[in-house]
């Protein structure tokens, strides 16, 4: 789909597509569509100013020149802001795998990605060494949580890593990092407890405006600072804040910025949960699953109270006795569970961790299941 410039295509007509590395590619306009309201038609022939779909090349993409003959000058490519946040897509391989999607292969997923990056201008995607596992570069974690949520609707099955920044080098060998122009707009009661939670993330305050409403501010912060900000914003503000943000430059490497502070619950072995279990841990932690719910070893349950990752068994029953208790009769009460969306639980995780989205349910795990492996592996790291 394009707009027509100048001069005119008809359907039949021979065709260029002038690509962005300079190769010039003949075809033919096998179709040529336009819109007649919100119904797309097809039409013999289009002339300047008109925006139409044509059909007949494999692999023209956005940005590139369509003209009558090979001689053509290319339009000017139109420069877009570069992705600044890189994901990983991984095949599902959980034990609750295959139970809820139709497309689960890595076949499936790479075209599923590879139809994203050609139709989306802001998504790239690549292959790497590992098999099952892509890598997707976009402009921010929303852009590839949008992703994710549409896979889900259309019956995909897949594992999403934690956003990572893109870092560049300049000539000296230094590290850049991107940098955006943050806009956000609170209450004045709110200003205190906002910026200090930018200050916090290396966002410095450009400029604020005062009007009746509330404040505006300015900031320049880099990309890595907006991972979770979002969901903080709308907790300090009570819901009322709102954000908006703009790829400003690659700047110098601001240095560490801090992530999740607390550490997670990961189930010890699989099973379904007992409401006995989660009652002798809520005391120390907060849990993101409930009574009755099926689990798997490395499935993150809860959020510990303490920085260090605590491995638990929510599937453990109670024993049953001759002998009375003391609490006998009383009734378990447990909090709710924390159920997190798509946005939240991709802020959340660390980098050892995965989410796994199918078209029913969202769970949090471990990259590595298997508790012994896992160790080895953290070992290894701190050795290495």
């Amino acid at each position: 789909y394009g707009k027509v410039l100048g001069g005119k295509v008809a359907a039949g007509q021979q065709i260029v597509c002038i690509h962005r590395d300079g190769r010039r590619e003949k075809a033919r306009c096998t179709v040529l569509f336009s819109h007649e309201g919100l119904k797309k038609v097809e039409v013999e022939e289009a002339g300047a100013g008109e925006i139409v779909g044509i059909a007949g090349f494999e692999d023209a993409l956005i940005g590139e020149t369509i003209t009558d003959s090979e001689e053509r000058e290319p339009l000017p490519f139109v420069e877009i802001d570069p992705p600044t946040i890189r994901m990983q897509f991984v095949v599902n391989d959980s034990p609750l795998a295959g139970r809820e999607g139709t497309f689960m292969t890595a076949r499936h997923i790479r075209e599923r990605l590879l139809r994203e990056s050609r139709n989306n201008v802001s998504i790239d995607m690549e292959d790497t060494e590992q098999a099952g596992v892509f890598e997707v570069h976009a402009r921010g974690e929303m852009q590839i949580a949008i992703l994710v949520e549409q896979m889900r609707r259309e019956g995909y099955e897949v594992m999403v890593s934690r956003p990572e920044v893109i870092f560049r080098k300049d000539d000296a060998g230094n590290r850049l990092e991107p940098m955006e122009t943050l806009y956000v707009d609170v209450e004045a009661e709110f200003l205190g407890s906002v910026l200090q939670n930018l200050a916090g993330r290396k966002g410095e305050v450009m400029n604020m405006e005062h009007h009746p409403h509330g404040v505006t501010v300015e900031t320049v912060i880099p990309t890595r600072g907006l991972i979770g900000f979002e969901t903080d914003l709308l907790n300090l503000t009570r819901g009322t804040g709102v954000m908006s943000h703009l790829f400003k430059e690659y700047g110098p490497f601001k240095g560490e910025i801090p992530t999740r502070p607390s550490g997670v619950l990961v189930a010890l072995e699989p099973g379904v949960s007992t409401a006995y279990a989660l009652d002798q841990l809520q005391e120390r932690a907060r849990m993101f699953v409930g009574p009755g719910e099926e689990v798997y070893a490395g499935m993150v349950v809860g959020e510990n109270s303490r920085p260090e990752d605590m491995i638990v068994n929510v599937c453990k029953a109670k024993h049953l006795t001759n002998m009375r208790s003391q609490g006998e009769g009383k009734g378990i009460q447990l909090e709710p569970p924390l159920k997190m969306s798509l946005e939240r639980a991709l802020e959340y995780i660390g980098g050892d961790e995965y989410v796994e989205a199918t078209p029913s349910s969202l769970r949090m795990r471990k990259k590595i299941l298997d508790h012994t492996k896992r160790k080895r592996a953290e070992q290894r790291l701190a050795e290495g």
